[in-house]
């Protein structure tokens, strides 16, 4: 029998490819900016949902096995009807345009890293590199499993080595408590540092390739949220020990590689900004295989076109157009406030599979209480996102609305077109 591409560390690398992206070298700015040096309490509660959300996950992930991950597990609670085709259209989407920004970031780590601010050169970076990732991908997961571990280890050597240097210029004043925000902005922030998390989800994608996911499943995600909680709050403490709120702000897309200055000068930027483009474009390998294992599931569904089915080298023709699709999303749209549209529908979606998870709660014999704090955390968080959010985006509320019933009517077309109706995989 051949040897399946995901063991315990190899599934590990992924998520922590998946997870240390976007997520540490631009949301922390983001974050920072609506929670100041409070943000770091954000990222530990985000971590706490995330480690919730991973047990959930985990338990699904073993009695559905499938390559669709989330998808499936939608269609294994709510059944095989339009509620579960509907939200699993909107994650599909969603993964999309997460993969869109995460790509964007890597164009203006690029621009910065090589002193042309230009929107142009940033498009051109971004779709570079997602060009290469796609190629990268089209070779199979084997391939992918090896790249990750070795990119892993090269970002996260670099972010330790920053952040035990930076521990020795902190400026204690940085958080005192008279300059900070009010406490709720704690939970203000929640949806944004959850969003760094998010990428956990993937380690589902690969239970397929996964050498024995009974025992390394739930292992590997706890293990690698972990990891990626500990780093999160650690460069944190770093990078606010080091900037006040005023410099976080004012280099929000880029305040990593700023607070590397203080420790390393003009050359800690441009190394903390090289390993950005390196962390970016890791996310996008790992990000860039789960979203087309999920357009392939939704295929054999009935939720895409069959053209998503065709098998190209060892992976599926749904890569390809998926790529496409981020494509205008790069070029033509401000993915700074599409991002956290993103990050509060992956939220709803995530906060729907675990209630979801109820209803085949005796088959996966997961713990009720785990479950329902599951819930709990991820509406809170996607609640308190959603009121500050549309307190800086107008017409916010309206956007949400439109998502949820696009992907509704998008899944009404599709399976007229199609004539087909979702099917389970498990």
């Amino acid at each position: 029998m051949e040897k399946k591409a995901f063991g315990l560390w190899s599934a590990v690398f992924l998520g922590i490819g998946s997870m240390v992206g976007a997520g540490i070298f631009i949301v922390i700015g983001q974050a920072g900016a609506i929670a100041g040096n409070l943000v770091i309490l954000s990222f530990l509660i985000a971590g706490v949902i995330a480690l919730l959300c991973g047990y959930s996950l985990s338990k699904l992930a073993v009695v559905y096995p499938s390559r669709g991950g989330i998808i499936e597990y939608l269609v294994q609670s709510y059944g095989e009807g339009f509620l579960s085709g509907s939200l699993g259209v909107l994650f599909y989407i969603a993964q999309l345009i997460s993969l869109g920004a995460v790509s964007k970031s890597f164009g203006t780590y690029a621009n910065t890293y090589i002193g042309k601010v230009d929107e142009f050169y940033t498009n051109i970076f971004a779709l570079a590199i997602l060009a290469i990732f796609v190629l990268i991908n089209l070779l199979g997961a084997k391939l992918i499993s090896k790249i990750e571990s070795y990119i892993v280890v090269v970002k996260i050597t670099a972010l330790l080595i920053f952040t035990f240097a930076a521990m020795f210029y902190i400026d204690p004043s940085h958080f005192s408590m008279n300059d900070a925000p009010k406490e709720i902005n704690i939970f203000f922030a929640l949806g944004l540092t959850f969003f760094a998390f998010q990428g956990f989800s993937v380690i589902t994608n690969s239970v397929e390739d996964m050498q024995d996911p009974s025992k390394i499943m739930l292992k590997s995600m706890l293990i690698t949220i972990l990891i990626v909680g500990l780093l999160y709050i650690s460069v944190s403490v770093a990078v606010f020990g080091n900037l006040s709120l005023s410099e976080i702000i004012a280099s929000k897309d880029f305040a990593l590689a700023k607070a590397a200055e203080p420790v390393f000068g003009s050359l800690g930027f441009k190394i903390i900004a090289a390993t950005a483009l390196l962390a970016t474009a890791s996310a996008i390998n790992a990000t860039l295989y789960g979203v087309t294992q999920i357009g392939y599931t939704l295929a054999k569904e009935g939720d895409l076109p069959e053209l998503y089915e065709r098998h190209i080298f060892h992976n599926t023709e749904g890569l390809l157009i998926s790529a496409l699709l981020i494509v205008p999303m790069i070029l033509f749209l401000n993915l700074g406030e599409i991002a956290s549209i993103a990050a509060i529908i992956v939220l709803l979606i995530q906060g729907f599979t675990h209630v979801g998870h109820l209803f085949v709660i005796k088959e996966t014999q997961a713990k009720l209480w785990l479950v329902l704090l599951a819930i709990f955390g991820t509406f809170s968080a996607a609640g308190f996102a959603i009121y500050y959010t549309s307190q800086h985006i107008e017409h916010f509320a309206f956007y949400i609305v439109v998502a949820f019933l696009g992907a509704f009517f998008l899944e009404v077309i599709l399976r007229l077109v199609n004539k087909r109706t979702i099917q389970q995989q498990s």
